[in-house]
């Protein structure tokens, strides 16, 4: 095959779907506009550390699992990915302590601290997120834009939804698809809600009373599945796919940032940057949002990208504080990932996420040194108003934030303002500068309904990867993503 493709944007999906693309014999070009791939899952250098930008938890890398098949067919030889021993530690409201594993031992750790209600509930989301995940790692053309696709995944979900009936699970997982997590919390306690929305709150941007009850059963499955710490850190996901682009024969170029969508009769033509030059592409992959694609054409937007609201209506931003820590002065034995849950609403400062390099990693801090990244979920527009009308009162809530975060992180890390020797906050307006994403809107869509995500296919020989599309947001996901795309690209050419 000689088809000229471009990828723009050299994000987790954007890169999946190019280095399938480059095995398949197509010449391929990938166009970045930073000097790093891996987009919000990226690690950059400051001052002697590597700080992962935004995406800190990586998970998906059991055999056969989301990273096992992306490596398969991308012609990855090896992530370099470590086992954990636990996902992470959950900090709740007077001082209990919940640790995520991916072993038995887990039945224990609910039990403990939740009782019998605790218990019930991850029996329905293990079981429900087992039907869920052996569905998407089918990979079905979903949410369908064709009758071919529709076709496709008729094949892919018939007999999938016989064997849940003849497992008598049917019936519940057709009523959780109109559902919301909460209707399994109904008798639950507030500590046992708060914990469940916390997590949901990091993996499908939203808690239970608004998370669709499937969706929200096969993310919360991460910590079961088992998560890896990367040596390097998040971004040795994006360099390692990068290679292997490379290594089929195509290109991944850096500081090119894309400017202009070119057609010709409703077809892509061509792909301007910001330098000045110009790629002719017979199909482009835009790993952007919605609203970052829709600003690179110049001539009719493809109808889905014509419906977009002025900004993301109900997504959200992250502030972050990036932290170097003297590692002598830290705990020892202190597990690598929290989430700090101080009061209701969620979000704001009152949850935060806390990620540390592992002691063995020399390459992410100084000798002696660890990096450290703090993550809370906060309104976009509110930072956008400030910036646009009053500076000094954004600046004042940036400091005020940041204090916020580091004081909800000292409950996990002990002495850790005593052993900070680096402080860098950075809220979405530093993530729209960095990573160009509309308003620094992270995550995907909030998963409400399993409609919510974008069709991949915005036009003829045009499509659209990253957190936007099904099955949404983190790294594995995205992955799966643009590997679902490639092989939907490769089919129709």
């Amino acid at each position: 095959m000689s088809k000229r493709v471009v990828v723009i944007g050299a994000g987790v999906g954007g890169l999946t779907t190019a280095a399938v693309l480059a095995r398949a014999g197509l010449d391929v070009t990938v166009l970045e506009a930073h000097v790093d791939p891996g987009g919000c899952a990226a690690t950059y250098f400051h001052q002697g550390y590597r700080f992962d930008a935004g995406a800190t938890l990586a998970g998906g890398f059991y055999p056969g699992g989301p990273m096992d098949l992306v490596a398969q067919e991308a012609g990855v030889e090896a992530w370099p990915a470590h086992p954990a021993g636990s996902a992470m530690r959950v900090h709740l409201p007077g001082g209990v302590q919940v640790t995520r594993h991916a072993g038995d031992s887990r039945w224990e750790e609910y039990r403990a601290v939740f009782g019998t209600e605790g218990v019930r509930f991850f029996r329905w989301q293990e079981r429900t997120a087992d039907a869920m995940w052996d569905l998407a790692l089918r990979l079905p053309p979903w949410p369908p834009q064709s009758l071919t696709d529709l076709g496709a995944t008729a094949a892919t979900s018939l007999p999938w939804l016989a064997r849940q009936e003849r497992a008598a699970f049917s019936p519940a997982l057709l009523l959780d698809a109109f559902r919301p997590v909460a209707a399994h919390l109904r008798d639950a306690p507030e500590s046992f809600r708060l914990f469940v929305d916390g997590q949901l709150l990091i993996s499908a941007q939203a808690t239970s009373p608004r998370a669709n009850a499937l969706y929200g059963a096969a993310a919360l499955d991460l910590p079961r599945r088992g998560v890896v710490h990367l040596a390097g850190g998040m971004g040795a996901i994006a360099e390692t796919l990068a290679e292997a682009v490379r290594r089929h024969g195509s290109r991944v170029l850096y500081r090119q940032e894309v400017t202009r969508i070119r057609t010709q009769e409703g077809r892509p033509a061509v792909v301007e940057t910001r330098r000045g030059e110009s790629f002719p592409a017979e199909l482009i992959f835009a790993n952007l949002t919605p609203w970052n694609a829709a600003e690179l054409f110049s001539d009719r937007l493809p109808a889905s990208l014509r419906r977009l609201s002025a900004i993301p209506q109900d997504g959200w931003g992250a502030f972050v504080v990036y932290v170097g820590l003297d590692g002598a002065r830290l705990p020892p034995d202190l597990p690598l990932h929290h989430q700090v849950l101080l009061r209701r609403p969620l979000g704001e400062g009152n949850s935060v996420f806390a990620s540390l390099s592992p002691a063995w990693d020399e390459s992410r801090a100084p000798a002696g040194h660890r990096a450290l990244t703090l993550s809370t979920h906060t309104n976009l527009a509110s930072w956008q108003r400030l910036a646009e009308q009053d500076r000094q009162a954004f600046e004042a809530r940036k400091a005020a934030m940041a204090e916020k975060l580091m004081a909800a992180a000292e409950t996990a890390i002990p002495g850790l303002r005593t052993a900070a020797r680096l402080v860098l906050p950075g809220t979405p307006l530093t993530f729209q500068r960095f990573t160009r994403r509309k308003l620094g809107w992270v995550g995907g869509f909030p998963q409400t309904s399993l409609f919510r995500t974008f069709g991949p296919r915005l036009a003829p020989s045009l499509w659209l990867v990253g957190d936007s599309i099904f099955p949404g947001q983190s790294t594995a996901a995205v992955a799966l993503g643009g590997l679902r795309v490639a092989r939907m690209a490769l089919q129709e050419l």
